[in-house]
């Protein structure tokens, strides 16, 4: 068969099938797969929400005539068997975030609308995935050769540790070329080390700053910060994003206000902790070791490239390296601030701490690296690669969209090769009536999740006539 021929067949496909590819969207849906440790249970080791979505997987895939098996609840897979043992794989997840507030629809059940489908997981990641395993089937019926075995992987803990694939890499072997439908089109090829660190002052005597906090997460730009200051507030003079209030006793509260943004963008959010420390310093509100501190702070987050603590650097995949100071703390007499750093491949894990250690020892704090992950690469121009963006560009005649790299992390770092191929089209606006992923309301276009069926079947079928070891 041709291009255009597996394309028709595909499109024919899904105007057959349609009603059960929403259905099986559906089955998945009104399972709240969330992670529940608590009660993790033999089988069920993130709970009985991701166990269940799990099996109902397994069983969608048991149903088109793919032999399943359950890794004890830990993650799944389903093989379409080709000539060879050797693999190309799909991942999807079957875990979700929890719903949260702010719906209109029923978070646990796919509402359709206006060629919409709604709710959780239907974007993120539950819907990409039922049409993804479709794909596999209606590869399976083509005139096509299958050199390779097709294995699909269904995850059970990718919103928070990926557990679920530490697992299966310790148990299995990886295939030997995989894709997640857990991003955005046309095809990621890279993505950033992940680089997380935590200072902390030396004990500080006789404080002016009584307590400070700022920030939720490590890995966020952070949109508050506060402070609780030894000072008169009515001599405090105002300032833009500040807020101050007298705190009794002589003391002040100082609130500053930021944009919040993930530490994958940082340029799209203001740091509330670089504001509160600019203040801090500016206003003398602050002994000497207290100064010395937020000195180094200022470093940190007044600059995203790094360069205020000597660790910029760019290459020609990733882009320049990006830092964040997503918390800062009071810990009894100690002052604590975390990093995040998304970094390309021109620098080391070991420069940045060097870096990093070097600045704390000269004022008598510490630094620890807590996170390290390290950046994911497939070159651009690799055979895969281009077969995923060809199919791309014949599906849906787009040739302005280009393979990228991002800053955060999707299960294709995990494996020995991959990426991240759709099904967003982030160039594609929604109505404002539709959510995005982790946020209410998600939701996903009928239309895209076809394009995306059509897109997948095709860049199996070609990715079969590649050499791969």
């Amino acid at each position: 068969m041709d291009r255009k021929e597996i394309v028709a067949a595909a499109e024919a496909y899904w105007d057959a099938h349609r009603d059960a590819i929403v259905a099986d969207i559906a089955k998945l849906v009104e399972i709240p797969s969330t992670e529940d440790l608590a009660a993790a249970a033999p089988g069920a080791p993130y709970g009985p929400g991701p166990a269940a979505a799990l099996e109902a997987a397994l069983e969608i895939a048991e149903g088109m005539g793919m032999a399943a098996t359950n890794c004890e609840g830990h993650i799944g897979f389903a093989d379409l068997p080709g000539e060879t043992e050797t693999q190309l794989g799909i991942i999807g997840h079957m875990d979700v975030v929890p719903a949260g507030p702010g719906w209109t629809f029923e978070p646990f059940k796919v509402t359709e609308k206006d060629g919409y489908l709604m709710g959780r997981g239907c974007l993120d990641d539950k819907g990409p995935s039922v049409v993804a395993l479709h794909a596999v089937k209606c590869l399976s019926g083509l005139d096509v050769p299958r050199p390779y075995t097709i294995r699909f992987l269904f995850g059970a803990n990718e919103e928070t540790s990926m557990a679920d694939v530490t697992w299966y890499l310790e148990n299995y072997e990886s295939p030997a070329f995989l894709f997640t439908p857990d991003a955005d089109f046309p095809v990621c090829y890279g993505e950033k080390g992940g680089y997380d660190g935590c200072i902390t002052s030396a004990p500080i005597a006789d404080p002016v700053i009584l307590d400070i906090s700022g920030g939720v997460v490590t890995n966020a730009v952070p949109g508050e910060a506060w402070a609780v200051v030894r000072a008169d507030a009515a001599a405090l003079p105002a300032a833009e994003r500040i807020t101050v209030e007298d705190a009794g006793d002589g003391t002040a509260r100082i609130d500053a206000t930021g944009v919040n943004a993930h530490a994958a963008w940082p340029e799209r959010g203001i740091s509330a902790i670089m504001l509160l420390a600019n203040y801090l310093l500016e206003n003398g509100l602050c002994n000497q070791q207290e100064r010395e501190f937020l000195e180094l702070v200022q470093s940190l987050v007044s600059d995203t490239t790094g360069a205020g603590v000597g660790i910029a650097t760019a290459d020609e995949y990733f882009g320049p390296l990006t830092v964040v100071g997503g918390t800062i703390r009071k810990e009894g007499d100690r002052l604590v601030q975390t990093m995040d750093s998304r970094w390309p491949t021109s620098i080391t894990a070991e420069e940045i701490t060097a870096a990093l250690t070097k600045l704390t020892d000269n004022i008598g704090a510490t630094f620890e690296n807590t996170l390290l992950m390290v950046p994911f690469l497939v070159k651009p121009d690799d055979s895969e690669i281009q077969v995923l963006q060809d199919a791309f560009q014949f599906v849906t005649g787009d040739t302005e969209h280009k393979p990228f790299t991002i800053g955060g992390g999707t299960y294709a770092r995990e494996f020995k090769k991959g990426a991240s191929f759709g099904v967003n089209m982030p160039w594609i606006e929604n109505p404002d009536w539709v959510g995005g992923e982790h946020g209410p309301d998600e939701g996903v276009s009928e239309d895209l999740l076809k394009t995306s069926f059509k897109i997948y079947v095709l860049a199996l079928a070609e990715l079969q006539g590649l050499k791969i070891v």
